[in-house]
């Protein structure tokens, strides 16, 4: 799940490489999700249907919008994306094809507004879920969108 991912890709990094925060975080003046109810939230999300796109989309928005962790967490959960699109409807997206700037609007329109992340994310979506080459170009590209 997100956790392992998490922990897998900041385990040399952070001390709270995958464990969920204890404090309130927030990122341009948003606040996300009040950490003393994340446990409770986080199993919700978890219990959000994935098996359409729309589904995933949402249960993404919702993951972004409750932030687990301190550090990290857009990479972590672009990452969890991905592996959740492959498995269920057999692509990834090519984050290639999205722009940083359209990326980070969309995200941040996306608690009020989730349409335009879906249609973004649809409009790059692959089926080249083996491509290797790609698929570590999407977690390149992921750090782009951090910077």
């Amino acid at each position: 799940g997100l956790q392992q991912i998490h922990a897998y890709l900041f385990g040399g990094l952070y001390d709270f490489a995958g464990q969920i925060r204890q404090k309130n975080i927030s990122k341009g003046g948003f606040q996300f999700a009040v950490s003393h109810f994340l446990g409770d939230t986080l199993k919700q999300i978890e219990a959000m249907p994935e098996t359409t796109f729309d589904e995933i989309i949402e249960k993404y928005v919702e993951m972004n919008i409750a932030h687990p962790f301190m550090e990290g967490n857009g990479r972590a959960t672009r990452l969890w994306l991905d592996l959740i699109l492959k498995s269920r409807l057999g692509k990834c997206v090519d984050w290639s094809r999205i722009s940083k700037r359209d990326y980070m609007n969309a995200m941040m329109l996306s608690p009020t507004n989730s349409g335009v992340i879906r249609s973004l994310l649809h409009d790059a979506l692959t089926d080249r879920i083996n491509d290797r080459e790609m698929f570590m170009s999407g977690i390149d590209y992921s750090y782009y969108y951090e910077e």
